[in-house]
């Protein structure tokens, strides 16, 4: 709210949620949302505010963009987070809108002046680290559930914790089913935004603190108590190793897919039959399956299916590069789609790399298969098309020259030296 702003001027205006919260943590806010106290959507609409709000009075201000909604109550009507009737009129106070978010933390506001409104202690809550709930009516919407978790995991530098109260509130959640009515639109945009988080992995250990992790991704939580070989896996726990993966992807990139590949990589070693623990022979084509078993869940996008799928498969063969016959690696190369899809190819070798390096002891170790398959997909892609054409070859005849051409690009690549990094572990 700009000062002198002729469209708020003589409104009762206060700034809410992220913003006030981020900027008592010293963080640059993502977003400014705004509510506005006593006022009608016909009074904004005369100001000239745009409605974007489908179920209750949203407006966007017309120079900044930003959100303004009328202060409002909410009231629970129906099973998950679409059953609820809004009421928004001029005698709903601050107070009262603040009671109906989730988090203490996200319960404050500041008034034009900069004073901080903060009647449930949000700023006590951050002073502690604290994802606390506002009232009891946190139980009503499961998507907080989802959100306590990808807070957990944005704050996790701080050392944020989830109140044992809320934990055993959700976990209450859990078990009245009210997770079980997500939608996979919705519970797909919190993991994708929670994956972007610096500590992804806070979401998922959260989410299985409180049981919705069995719920919504059992894949997952069925890796947890699944033991793989100690000499490969200091950590040992199937689980436990799918989250040092998440992290090591975390580090590497931003890209969420790179990161949703590298949390699903392993799926296949939860259904590993216990009698042939701690080995897990073929559980990359296991895993194949049971990520598209996910994808289809929750409509994930191509993008992240297609990544998570080579990942599952193909990360063993990664590993093994510098012990392939260059036969191997040129159809490793063209299982991959390297030469027509090479940045995809690159967020493959980056979600290995997270693999050999998500292990208890290992976060730092150097991983040289991914730079000798790049090496190889280069110099195999630099063999130029043109000669071969010139010396009239078509069709499959022109095919098989420049694959043989590439086979000896291939050959010509100085493999490095061998590091400490995972080998064939996962198959013995």
């Amino acid at each position: 709210m700009a000062p002198g702003d002729p469209r708020t001027e003589g409104l009762e205006i206060y700034l809410v949620g992220g913003a006030v919260r981020d900027r008592l943590l010293g963080q640059e806010a993502r977003e400014r949302d705004w509510v506005v106290v006593g006022a009608t959507p016909e009074e904004l609409k005369r100001r000239g505010f745009r409605p974007v709000g489908r179920d209750f009075p949203v407006f966007l201000h017309p120079d900044t963009g930003e959100e303004y909604a009328l202060a409002r109550t909410e009231r629970k009507t129906g099973p998950g987070y679409t059953g609820f009737s809004f009421h928004a009129a001029p005698d709903v106070t601050l107070e009262e809108d603040l009671r109906r978010r989730d988090l203490t933390i996200n319960a404050m506001a500041e008034d034009a002046a900069g004073n901080l409104i903060d009647p449930f202690d949000g700023r006590g809550d951050l002073d502690q680290g604290l994802l606390r709930h506002v009232s009891p009516a946190f139980a009503e919407d499961p998507v907080r559930i989802l959100r306590v978790a990808r807070f957990a995991a944005r704050f996790a530098r701080w050392g944020f914790r989830v109140a044992h109260g809320t934990n055993a509130l959700m976990r209450r959640m859990v078990a009245a089913g009210e997770v079980d009515a997500l939608v996979p639109e919705r519970v797909w945009k919190e993991l994708e935004r929670a994956l972007g988080e610096d500590r992804p992995a806070r979401f998922f250990e959260v989410l299985r603190g409180c049981g919705a992790l069995a719920v919504l991704f059992p894949e997952i939580d069925a890796l947890f108590g699944v033991p793989q070989p100690e000499r490969h896996h200091g950590e040992v726990d199937t689980g436990a190793h799918a989250l040092l993966v998440l992290e090591a992807a975390a580090r590497l990139s931003p890209d969420t897919a790179v990161r949703f590949a590298a949390l699903v990589h392993d799926l296949g070693k939860g259904a590993t039959p216990a009698a042939e623990w701690p080995a897990h022979h073929g559980h990359e084509e296991r895993g194949v399956a049971l990520v598209n078993a996910l994808c289809d869940r929750f409509r994930v996008p191509n993008a992240h299916r297609n990544l998570a799928v080579m990942a599952a498969r193909w990360h063993g063969r990664c590993h093994r590069a510098l012990e392939l016959r260059p036969a191997t690696v040129l159809e490793t190369l063209e299982a991959l789609d390297a030469f027509r899809r090479p940045e995809r190819f690159e967020g493959f070798l980056l979600a290995c790399a997270a693999d050999a390096r998500g292990r208890a002891g290992r976060a730092d170790d150097g991983y040289p298969q991914a730079d000798y398959l790049r090496a190889c997909r280069a110099a195999a892609a630099a063999v130029p098309v043109a000669p071969l054409a010139q010396r009239g070859l078509k069709g499959p005849r022109l095919g098989e020259a420049l694959r043989a051409a590439r086979l000896e690009a291939i050959r010509a690549v100085e493999r490095p030296a061998a590091g400490p990094a995972k080998g064939d572990a996962d198959a013995r």
